[in-house]
């Protein structure tokens, strides 16, 4: 257990992308970092150019798939016995499918890895970022949660099948799940702001990245026509949302270039924000999660 005063940042989906460039700027900037990647070459790839970018920096880096609940508790566990404490959650991990595919688990895999995985490593690693804020000035621990526009394109969620078990398309899949990002920060908001923790979300924008590779090829098609930045463009407002004193003092936001950004309507309804909660809570209790 680390007994200094450094800042300890976790961040998943950092063997690429936006994550990785995430995670080299706070490894370079004297953050220990505890990345969290999926794929095992990527995520060996990415260690060992974090490494290289801040060759003094403390990194963990860990592996799991967050589409699978297992692996998301087994992560939760393995942070725990890293450390006692966490200033910086960044779910970034997510991606795109083409298809409807169920886990071993009993999940759609799109839902599981955008939505659920990501809730429950969050939820259970609550009592760590409880622990930071408790000698943290208040706004200073935070999470961060990487959406996308496409949460704003659609009217509302579908409670009688959330994961699209028996109308699945992968847009609707996609939206629905990208939706849920920005209501889980809605909801952490709340719940955490008497701790002093602040939860926002973000629309990263179009990146260059492999974020796209599991996607439908028309879908691929389209979105390799549109202004793209690079990983480390993308995640500028990811690394101020993280680092900057201006985020500190307000929570349950939703940003694209460093700027507040107009969310989807339902993120202003707590009904709304409260029943995702217990439907996702719900669902995770079904593995036995």
């Amino acid at each position: 257990m680390p007994t200094d005063h450094q800042r300890i940042a976790v961040i998943t989906g950092a063997s690429s992308g936006i994550g990785k460039e995430t995670a080299k700027t706070l490894a370079a900037q004297g953050w220990r970092v505890i990345a969290i990647g999926r794929d095992p070459a990527r995520t060996e790839a990415a260690e060992a150019e974090i490494r290289a970018a801040a060759p003094t920096a403390r990194l963990n880096m860990l592996r799991a798939d967050l589409s699978l609940m297992q692996h998301a508790a087994r992560a939760a566990r393995d942070i725990a016995a890293l450390t006692d404490r966490i200033h910086l959650l960044i779910n970034n991990a997510g991606g795109m499918a083409s298809a409807r595919v169920i886990t071993s688990e009993g999940y759609e895999q799109n839902f599981a890895g955008n939505h659920l995985g990501p809730f429950l490593l969050t939820t259970r690693l609550l009592p760590l970022l409880r622990a930071a804020a408790a000698s943290s000035p208040p706004g200073t621990v935070r999470i961060i949660n990487t959406s996308s526009d496409a949460s704003e394109m659609i009217k509302g969620l579908p409670w009688n099948d959330l994961q699209l078990l028996d109308a699945f398309t992968p847009g609707a899949a996609y939206c629905n799940s990208k939706l849920a990002n920005v209501l889980f920060a809605r909801g952490l908001a709340r719940r955490l702001a008497n701790d002093g923790i602040v939860a926002h979300a973000l629309h990263p924008g179009t990146v260059d990245s492999n974020f796209i590779t599991h996607a439908e090829a028309r879908t691929q098609a389209y979105i390799r026509t549109l202004p793209a930045l690079t990983p480390t463009e993308g995640a500028d407002t990811l690394i101020w949302l993280a680092t900057a004193d201006a985020p500190g003092r307000t929570t349950g936001g939703y940003f694209y270039q460093r700027q507040p950004r107009t969310p989807n309507p339902l993120a202003y309804d707590a009904e709304t924000v409260e029943r995702l909660w217990d439907e996702s809570e719900k669902l995770i209790a079904k593995s036995g999660f």
